[in-house]
């Protein structure tokens, strides 16, 4: 099982991500991140120009496009071979990418709701799609934490959305169930105890856990302590058949993965 999961890395090109370690400043700390990231056995890497964390504000397209173009040069010149996914829930910034470095997976927090012209567009470049799900943005998200159960809702959820997907032609697509992004603590525990539940929708799965606040806060942690706490809650999802993780510790995950499974 642990062999059919994709290790996603996570790289961060803004100054304010909740986990100060994933950011990078110029091109030489992206190239060099990269480049140790992949030796580590990362299968993908993730980039992100904009925080998603709870209070942040989005800077807009100018701002996140700024801090994407270089970067995306030392992709094209030096990791042609190797695979990069996009953290962006603009169309605008999707297309401005595949210009630059040809295919790549989109990751879409707001699965397509931010900008109408997503799926559209993710369709017509025919490239692999991560929807999550989420309510709100970043000054909202903890207020819109009510659910009747939170596992059937995010299935319901996805449902919808897949309908939507076949409309737009979209049908390489990952559900990612959202941990952190309008959940509480409690709430993001029982989707991943019940992760498995979220097979029946017959979607890839990925699971984005690393060092978040569920991990940490009821152990009395930090983001920067809570490493051990987040590969074992990382293996639970892999056990119930997650197909990707999205991690900040690439090495780490992937021993220990190798170590249990």
């Amino acid at each position: 099982m642990y062999k059919d999961t994709n290790i996603i890395g996570i790289i961060n090109l803004n100054d304010d991500s909740f986990y100060r370690h994933s950011r990078v400043e110029n091109e030489d700390s992206f190239r060099a991140r990269a480049a140790s990231m992949f030796s580590d056995g990362a299968d993908i890497i993730d980039i992100g120009a904009c925080s998603s964390r709870p209070g942040s504000v989005y800077p807009g397209e100018t701002e996140e496009w700024k801090r994407l173009r270089p970067v995306l040069g030392v992709i094209s010149s030096d990791f042609q071979d190797c695979s990069f996914s996009v953290d962006t829930f603009s169309s605008e910034i999707v297309r401005r990418c595949y210009d630059r470095i040809g295919p790549f997976m989109v990751n879409d927090i707001s699965a397509g709701e931010a900008d109408g012209r997503m799926l559209d567009t993710v369709a017509e470049l025919g490239l692999p799609y991560i929807a999550m799900h989420s309510r709100g943005n970043g000054r909202t998200m903890d207020s819109l934490c009510t659910y009747g159960d939170v596992v059937a809702d995010v299935k319901d959820y996805f449902r919808a959305f897949g309908r939507r997907a076949e409309e737009a032609g979209v049908e390489d697509w990952i559900l990612d169930p959202g941990f952190g992004f309008a959940k509480n603590v409690r709430q993001n525990l029982e989707m991943l105890a019940r992760l498995g539940e979220f097979k029946e929708l017959g979607k890839p799965l990925l699971v984005g856990i690393s060092r978040k606040r569920m991990v940490w806060e009821p152990l009395g942690l930090t983001p920067d302590s809570c490493l051990d706490a987040t590969l074992a809650l990382e293996g639970q999802a892999v056990l119930q058949g997650a197909a990707y993780l999205r991690v900040h510790d690439v090495a780490a995950c992937r021993n220990y993965l190798g170590t249990i499974l």
